[in-house]
């Protein structure tokens, strides 16, 4: 995360991570709920993500609502983490990466349509880093609110 975000930054993330405003024009409610522009609201959006703060902003559906997904994991030598991690990021259907301290150290969650379209993303994903996927399909719910504060 850079640690230059300014005043509007971190109200940004702090604020919208939950209750994004399910309008016709979401960033309009945004900005003028921070007291700025929408242009503004969307420049920053773009900053951090160019920055590599953010990945992406979206939704994430509660499981077996709408679709599938499945966490999954894989092996990935420490030298190739960063661009195997840069592959599955570019996947749409991933919702989040992470690093873990483990053999299998790089865990990611995969969202489809259907059983076959996520066959066919962990296999891609597969031949892109020439990496196995271990595909974990979750047996019991429950929720993480994976939400942070960026302040302090």
């Amino acid at each position: 995360m850079d640690p230059e975000l300014d005043t509007l930054d971190r109200r940004l993330l702090d604020e919208f991570q939950r209750d994004f405003p399910l309008e016709s024009q979401p960033y309009r409610v945004i900005a003028e709920q921070l007291g700025t522009s929408e242009e503004r609201v969307l420049e920053r959006l773009q900053a951090l993500h160019q920055a590599g703060s953010i990945s992406r902003v979206g939704v994430v559906l509660r499981p077996r609502r709408v679709g599938i997904s499945t966490l999954a994991a894989m092996q990935v030598p420490e030298e190739r983490l960063e661009a195997v991690a840069d592959v599955v990021n570019g996947f749409r259907e991933v919702n989040h990466n992470y690093e873990r301290e483990h053999a299998f150290n790089l865990w990611f969650v995969l969202t489809a349509r259907d059983a076959a379209h996520l066959a066919g993303v962990i296999s891609a994903i597969e031949q892109r880093t020439a990496l196995e996927v271990c595909a974990m399909p979750m047996e019991e719910e429950f929720h993480i609110d994976l939400g942070f504060r960026m302040h302090g």
